[in-house]
């Protein structure tokens, strides 16, 4: 799980989980991250995400790794 956090000077991805102010967790998966911009996350840190925001944490998305394949099975 990743931390994220709301400060004086904005939202950021706090690594270590010790920043001050109002967080929120969100699995290392990108889906959860995209999931969580378009509203959970902004209703979880009761703050509006600016653009700045937006695009810190968009950065921070592309360094998460890309979706493993899932294995689905087939009935034979």
């Amino acid at each position: 799980m990743v931390r994220v956090v709301r400060t004086a000077e904005g939202v950021q991805v706090d690594p270590t989980g010790k920043l001050a102010g109002r967080g929120a967790y969100l699995h290392d998966r990108r889906e959860c991250w995209v999931r969580g911009l378009r509203g959970a996350l902004a209703n979880a840190l009761k703050a509006e995400l600016s653009a700045e925001d937006r695009v810190q944490l968009e950065n921070f998305i592309n360094t998460l790794p890309a979706e493993t394949n899932k294995v689905s099975h087939v009935n034979e």
